[in-house]
């Protein structure tokens, strides 16, 4: 079995998991996964092909039509039941997490016990999908508003929290009646195929959680394009969320997208500064900044700027890069693609102005020469056009921009293609209460670092994405409406 302990020297000939099975498929050859901290091939993948999607979603079709039947409570138990076997297997995951993603290993144990929270909300709330009973303005007649499974829902995730990206959406899809087929990432597929040897162990019927390893622009696009396919959703980059919606417009299909962010973080005069600078190391530089929600550019109060800053800077001087399985705050970034993204928008930002107050960017770890490391970067801007305010920047790095009130802030702030997310430092009542109608984000922090819970909802606004995640408005966009009227005259 290709799911065994990691140990150096070892590379996993791992396999894609299609109809209860794992299977090399229809693949003619194979892509590597490096682990990002020192660039050593942990596995192998099969690079999928057109027919492996192909069969993936037949046996998805088929297993539908059956998981369908169950009850919501019958659905939920095997949902639970991952959810128990996460919790077991919280540390082994884990391990598998940060080689192949490079997160710190104790931010890897977070992402597994979010992975299993995803299961278990959805497992709990299964007998919360409620439909609706309309009085009619016919007589003996009543309007019935069923919700019920798309089908077979496609789910394509990123590389950043490869596990629990993936419970996201296939916990309440599994417990809405949909079956699903994960595209697991060509960087980080362990986590995904991990969890398909989970939901064997525990039963899960065949064919109601399929995985196939592979390139999106050849499996992705198929399982996208396929008329088997009902509904898809995204995580991803804005390029990815626009290919994948022009295609599945070509047949009316159901998209969902999770996409970037640039999330402004804005500092007033009146701050509690300590509870700010904390906030804003967090919310820019866990998992080396690769969060949608990450701080990606500072607001500062003229008044509070220059004190803000100098906390700022001494704490990112005390963040650690290291090897991701010590106690380190941060480890690589994922890839070498990845890193040399970040440093060429810094390059252009600073080619338009902007200036660094601490200069990291790409480095050695340790004795070693490879490894994709990154140290922290700040630096500041003179005006809001700078591509470091613009671009979404996915790295340790941030831009700051000073501003002289609220109003100028809010402004700077939606002066951006993304609407994800908002973080807003301020004592004032009477500020928090214009953010709803002012900030044209869909997801607000207010004087709190990120990290959305389970009962919420993400979802992102302009060009962050369409639809939304988590809560009981996630678990309602896996289901579809259908209306019956019920005439019982005669």
């Amino acid at each position: 079995m290709w799911l065994k302990d990691l140990q150096v020297g070892n590379v996993i000939d791992a396999q894609m998991f299609i109809d209860g099975e794992f299977t090399k498929g229809d693949a003619k050859s194979t892509l590597v996964v490096d682990n990002p901290a020192n660039e050593n091939i942990i596995a192998s993948i099969p690079d999928g092909s057109p027919s492996d999607a192909e069969s993936a979603l037949s046996s998805a079709t088929s297993a539908q039509r059956v998981w369908a039947r169950k009850t919501t409570a019958e659905r939920a138990t095997y949902v639970r039941e991952m959810a128990l076997e996460l919790d077991r297997q919280r540390d082994y995951l884990a391990r598998i997490i940060t080689a192949e993603q490079g997160k710190p290993f104790h931010q890897a144990q977070g992402e597994v016990s979010a992975t299993a929270a995803f299961l278990h909300f959805a497992a709990n709330n299964a007998h919360r999908l409620e439909g609706d009973i309309i009085p009619s303005d016919n007589r003996d007649e009543e309007i019935w508003i069923h919700k019920v499974p798309y089908g077979v829902v496609v789910g394509l995730t990123a590389w950043n929290y490869p596990c629990a990206l993936v419970a996201r959406k296939l916990g309440p899809a599994l417990v809405a009646g949909n079956s699903f087929v994960l595209l697991a990432h060509e960087n980080t597929p362990l986590s995904g195929l991990a969890l398909a040897k989970i939901a064997r162990d525990i039963g899960l019927p065949n064919g109601v959680f399929n995985v196939v390893t592979g390139r999106g622009a050849v499996v992705g696009q198929t399982l996208v394009e396929s008329p088997r396919s009902d509904l898809i959703t995204l995580t991803g980059s804005n390029r990815a969320g626009r290919q994948i919606l022009t295609t599945a417009a070509q047949q009316i299909k159901a998209v969902r997208l999770e996409l970037g962010g640039k999330a402004p973080f804005i500092v007033m005069e009146d701050a509690d500064l300590e509870k700010a600078v904390n906030a804003a190391v967090v919310a820019r530089f866990t998992n080396a900044g690769q969060i949608c929600t990450c701080n990606e550019r500072m607001y500062l109060h003229h008044a509070i700027a220059d004190e803000f800053l100098e906390k700022f800077i001494q704490k990112c001087r005390s963040l650690t890069v290291g090897d991701p399985m010590t106690n380190v705050s941060l480890g690589p970034k994922v890839s070498r693609i990845e890193r040399d993204k970040v440093q060429s928008l810094i390059d252009q930002g600073v080619a338009e102005g902007a200036e660094y107050l601490l200069k990291g960017g790409p480095q050695a770890c340790g004795e070693s020469e490879k490894g994709y490391w990154f140290a922290p970067s700040v630096l500041e801007v003179k005006n809001n056009q700078n591509p470091l305010m613009q671009k979404e920047i996915f790295g340790p790095a941030v831009p700051a921009l000073r501003v002289s009130d609220f109003d100028e802030a809010i402004e700077h702030a939606n002066d951006s293609d993304f609407g994800l997310s908002a973080y807003v430092f301020t004592q004032k009542i009477s500020r928090l209460m214009v953010l709803s109608s002012s900030l044209k984000v869909g997801e607000i922090y207010f004087n709190r670092a990120n990290g959305e819970q389970v009962q919420g909802f993400h979802n992102g606004w302009k060009q962050s994405g369409l639809g939304g995640e988590d809560g009981k408005y996630g678990l309602e966009e896996y289901l579809k409406k259908q209306t019956l009227y019920m005439n019982w005259q005669g």
